[in-house]
């Protein structure tokens, strides 16, 4: 039940914050302004940019997270292993 409302809540502010893009003028002309080539253009290349950074942070991230998880490896078993895998059957 609680994910529920907390779904439901999401979802509700979720398209309350998007409902000012229904608010465009019948002109076409929306909160942004008048939109042109270069504007296109430069979202364009924004979007072009983002993809291939959010692919380094991520892998950075996944790396740096892949020598943790070895060094937290190493030291246990240096130490002797995990107290759950001796006695044997």
């Amino acid at each position: 039940m609680r994910r529920l409302i907390t779904s439901l809540l999401l979802t509700l502010s979720l398209l309350a914050l998007s409902a000012p893009m229904a608010f465009a003028q019948a002109s076409g002309e929306g909160t942004y302004g008048e939109t042109d080539d270069k504007v296109v253009t430069n979202a364009a290349f924004i979007v072009l940019a983002f993809f291939p950074v959010l692919v380094l942070v991520v892998s950075l991230i996944q790396g740096r997270l892949e020598k943790r998880k070895d060094a937290r490896k190493a030291a246990i078993k240096s130490a002797g292993g995990d107290q759950r895998w001796h006695g044997g059957w």
